[in-house]
């Protein structure tokens, strides 16, 4: 007889929509992108087909029924989370960054955007034929792209992020495109709440959810066009999916699902790979057990995972061996994983009862305990670790030596001794204190502590999971950052896992205490009082962190500057950049937003740009010099000025949370080149 299917509750739908929209714009995006067709019309006439695919197959009903509130409170938790993620994204959405000229990492996000969203493939042409073919002086990189010669441009990083705003870039042009990025962190801030009060309990989804939207870190990278909210939603949107079908005999289809979630990070983050490695060992170990639903999951992690590793390959191929340092030995741990846990599936299936009796064993022994206590002093190590070591990174080639001379502007900028050396990881830790503040870290440490002891006496089954991926990528990222250490920057290092994760122990464990409140024989009103007190406990540190920098906008101006640019060069024009910090920022704008040949010329003669000058206008075309100042252009033609903008930038800490933002400049001046 098969147990018939249980509906799920809104919020359980609701917390899940969002991976499965992304799932399903992906799934069309990538190929299209992939044969050079990536336009609105092939991409929106597929997309409902795959939506309604993905969303009929993640609504299914449970055999299992799903935790519920009692009647009177049914209602709480989707409103409460929907409520907050509505919040979040209206806030959000009002002080939204608009960084479009490129100075780090979310401006070369939107600007692979706009070039998706006006040739649908990729590599970037340098269009040589508007500089009256190729000259050695011609150069056509900048940081974030990639030159291939003078044949392609290549950009920086992963297609996942970009094919997700290209949509907003079909819809309403570039503030659209920029309006994605809140958008996603408000789905995320949902998806969070959902994973909470499946794991935690229904009512607890809101605190989750109110605690994760108020954490500096989130909105940061929601304001900007970072890749950590999107990968956010497909990891999140993964766990709860898979927790949803947990040994059901009707769940292949969302077990595969939950997979291509999974597998799909690696396309927006390549080193999203380390992130799902747990998720390949659990379907390991639910085909050993004979769950019909492991191999569908490995299926699924392979599928998209294999996604994103091709379009690395064949279109994102120089960033891969920029990364190849890191990136080999990622690679080689993943293959490695996938070994290990064949051997594993496999042995089990043999011996099975090996397995149980070993299970048996360290269920009924102190290892449960053992390994508690050793969580504890493993984060008390981490703690401490600042007062017992600094560490600095000798620079072995040229990014190293930028990297060096980075650190040392800033602590010259912030007063500090200079020392470019310097690494501040041994502060990780404190960085996550910083944000989450110290009581969620305490709350943190305690839930950790006791699940991993629950989970090896085979107790909160529904853990394990989440358990592991939450502390591999914690333990990996806390002793290793791998990032510039600047703030509020290295922040979004914390995000992608180690800030969620944490902050879903800290509600669990909150929960706990609360159950044993009630247990203990005090009545609803003292059991509402301590939740209520620990709520609080729990979220005002980390509204407070985050109150000074919530309603400073940063970089704004910057849409109306470069449209306003692009106005001003007209029709017609070839842009040579003369001066290296405009040809930095301003080449790729002019090339994919307002589609205008540019090539930077940047440390070469006179004689040679005028050489370069005499061609384009050989061809019929304008040629338009640019620089940052009215020396850098002058010796061409009559200097305008076409870009003065004032605005403000994130600050930059590296002891202490950023607290305030910095001031910014950007001028660019021009002047054409008259014909002879």
């Amino acid at each position: 007889m098969t147990t018939p299917a249980v509906p799920p509750t809104p919020l359980a739908r609701l917390s899940v929509a969002p991976a499965l929209l992304v799932v399903a714009w992906l799934v069309v995006g990538l190929p299209l992108l992939l044969l050079g067709s990536f336009t609105i019309g092939p991409a929106l006439a597929l997309f409902p087909l795959a939506a309604a695919a993905t969303l009929t197959i993640g609504f299914r009903g449970s055999t299992k029924a799903p935790a519920r509130p009692g009647p009177r409170l049914a209602w709480l938790p989707p409103v409460g989370v929907v409520l907050v993620a509505l919040v979040f994204f209206v806030v959000q959405l009002e002080f939204n960054s608009e960084q479009v000229i490129v100075r780090r990492d979310p401006a070369t996000y939107a600007q692979f955007a706009a070039w998706l969203n006006g040739h649908g493939g990729l590599p970037i042409s340098p269009s040589l034929w508007a500089f009256g073919g190729p000259d050695p002086v011609l150069r056509f990189d900048s940081p974030g792209f990639y030159a291939d010669g003078d044949a392609a441009i290549h950009p920086q990083f992963m297609a996942g992020l970009p094919i997700l705003l290209a949509l907003g870039g079909w819809i309403g042009g570039t503030g659209a495109l920029l309006a994605v990025s809140p958008l996603l962190g408000a789905c995320a801030v949902l998806t969070f709440g959902g994973l909470t009060a499946r794991l935690v309990g229904p009512l607890w989804g809101p605190v989750g959810a109110a605690a994760f939207a108020l954490c500096w870190p989130v909105m940061f990278v929601s304001r900007s066009t970072y890749s950590e909210s999107a990968a956010l939603v497909l990891l999140l949107g993964g766990l709860c999916l898979l927790h949803d079908v947990r040994d059901l005999r009707d769940g292949k289809a969302r077990a595969f699902l939950a997979g291509l979630a999974f597998g799909l990070v690696v396309l927006v983050r390549i080193d999203g790979l380390r992130d799902i490695l747990p998720v390949i060992v659990f379907a390991g170990v639910l085909f050993a057990r004979r769950r019909p639903t492991g191999l569908p999951l490995a299926a699924g992690v392979a599928v998209g995972a294999g996604a994103g590793l091709l379009e690395g390959y064949l279109l994102s191929r120089p960033y891969l061996t920029y990364l190849s340092g890191s990136l080999t030995p990622l690679l080689a741990v993943t293959g490695l994983t996938v070994l290990g846990t064949v051997l594993m599936a496999a042995l089990w299936r043999w011996r099975p009862v090996s397995f149980r009796r070993g299970g048996d064993w360290v269920a009924r022994g102190r290892i449960p305990d053992v390994a508690a206590a050793l969580t504890v002093v493993f984060l008390l190590a981490l703690a401490v670790r600042p007062y017992v070591q600094t560490v600095r990174r000798i620079p072995a080639n040229a990014d190293d030596e930028f990297n060096s001379q980075y650190i040392a502007y800033i602590q010259e900028a912030i007063g500090l001794p200079v020392d470019g050396t310097r690494q501040y990881t041994e502060l990780s830790l404190h960085w996550v204190a910083w944000y989450v503040g110290v009581p969620a870290l305490i709350l943190a440490t305690a839930g950790a502590a006791l699940l991993l002891r629950r989970m090896l006496r085979r107790a909160s089954p529904e853990w394990v999971l989440p358990y592991g991926l939450i502390a591999l990528t914690t333990v990996a990222t806390l002793l290793r950052p791998g990032i510039t250490p600047d703030h509020p920057w290295a922040s979004r290092r914390l995000v992608s896992v180690v800030i969620p994760g944490l902050l879903l122990f800290a509600v669990w464990a909150l929960a706990w205490a609360t159950r044993r409140v009630r247990r203990s024989g005090y009545g609803r009103a003292v059991t509402f009082l301590f939740a209520a007190a620990g709520t609080l406990a729990l979220t005002f540190p980390i509204g407070a962190a985050s109150a000074g920098l919530v309603l400073k906008p940063v970089d704004q101006g910057e849409n109306a500057a470069v449209r306003a640019l692009c106005r001003q060069l007209g029709q017609g024009v070839t842009v040579l950049i003369t001066e290296r910090v405009t040809a930095d920022r301003f080449s790729p704008v002019l090339r994919n937003t307002c589609g205008i040949p540019t090539a930077r010329v940047d440390g070469a003669d006179k004689a040679d740009v005028d050489r370069v000058a005499a061609r384009i206008l050989e061809r019929g075309r304008r040629a338009v010099v640019l620089g940052a100042n009215a020396p850098d252009v002058s010796p061409y033609g009559e200097a305008r000025q076409v870009v003065d903008l004032r605005t403000r930038q994130d600050g930059h800490a590296l002891e202490s949370r950023p607290r305030s933002t910095w001031s910014l400049t950007i001028t660019v001046w021009m002047a054409e080149i008259a014909r002879p």
